[in-house]
């Protein structure tokens, strides 16, 4: 029997699949817009399902919130069933699920290596939470750096006091409120029309989605802070994922193993590339200044052991992180 998922029947396939019917459709909420790489890697992986399933499954991806699922609202909306697929940041939904947040402790990751040896701590954990909320995570691959992206200069702590700022969890908008500033804690799309009102005037995030929302139009300033990491996860509706055949299951994990390590390469490639795109529109991006990169390390310096106090079972994924990395 054919089965089909879909919101909104007349909606519009994104993915592109072979003419033949599919034996399985399942629609793919995005919050990000069609030009982020995550949205990309998502069609990407959705065409290399269908070519390779002989187009028996078919996985159409609906960027921009076109399905009306919120960035915070995906696990649920997948655990639920309201949709059978979706790829969502794992640190904007730790209101479910808290210990999706630990790679978004400010500073204590540094580089793409680290996070990596963080990601071989942790994942297992994720994935097996996942799993106890109805769905299975086919891959999981990190944004670039974080950076801060402001209207007016930054040069030190003082200079953010009262900036209202987004934020996108518990932890940025601690990390915000403990430098002065003022956090707003909201989804991407709804950052730039906060822009175009005034409702914001910084916001932090990646150069990528900086570049993807065109910030030159409303902000002046970047500045490399590299706080903190985020990843997103492509993840299933776990009854969806076990109604197909073994056959089918296992040719999706092996393509999604496949294609990871390529998506991890192109997060990688994505800062220079932005910071470039941002640049040649009018931005000046710089390093944060001596004075407010230790101000903003001093500031955040308890919240690895505020996480691991509060998060059960991250206490220790935090102490092994350290100690491979030879962080404190």
């Amino acid at each position: 029997m054919k089965i089909r998922h879909s919101l909104f029947a007349a909606a519009l396939a994104v993915a592109t699949t072979p003419a033949m019917a599919a034996d399985v459709e399942w629609d793919v909420a995005v919050p990000w817009g069609a030009s982020e790489f995550h949205t990309v890697n998502a069609m990407n992986f959705a065409e290399r399902v269908a070519e390779e399933t002989g187009g028996a499954v078919k996985m159409t991806v609906h960027p921009g919130g076109a399905l009306g699922i919120r960035a915070n609202e995906s696990l649920r909306a997948v655990e639920d069933g309201a949709v059978p697929m979706a790829e969502y940041a794992l640190f904007q939904n730790v209101g479910d699920l808290p210990i999706l947040g630990i790679e978004s402790i400010p500073f204590l990751i540094e580089d793409y290596a680290q996070l990596r040896q963080m990601h071989d701590l942790v994942r297992p954990i994720w994935e097996a939470e996942l799993e106890r909320r109805n769905q299975k995570a086919l891959y999981i691959v990190p944004w670039p750096s974080q950076n801060f992206f402001t209207k007016d200069p930054v040069e030190s702590i003082e200079d953010l006091e009262g900036v209202r700022f987004r934020t996108y969890d518990a932890n940025t908008a601690s990390m915000i409120d403990s430098l002065g500033a003022v956090p707003l804690q909201m989804n991407s799309p709804d950052v730039v029309p906060a822009l175009a009102t005034g409702k914001l005037d910084a916001v932090m995030t990646s150069g990528s989605t900086a570049a993807a929302q065109k910030y030159w139009e409303f902000l002046n300033h970047t500045y490399t802070t590299n706080h903190l990491w985020a990843s997103n996860a492509m993840a299933v509706n776990l009854d969806e994922w076990n109604g197909l055949s073994e056959e089918h299951r296992a040719t999706i994990e092996q393509i999604a193993a496949e294609m990871e390590p390529g998506f991890w390469e192109i997060s990688e490639a994505e800062h220079a590339k932005r910071m470039a795109q941002l640049e040649e529109n009018g931005m000046t991006v710089s390093a944060p200044s001596d004075a407010l990169a230790t101000a903003m390390r001093e500031q955040t310096a308890t919240m690895a052991d505020d996480f691991a106090a509060k998060i059960k079972g991250s206490g220790q994924i935090i102490e092994k992180f350290r100690a491979m990395t030879g962080g404190s």
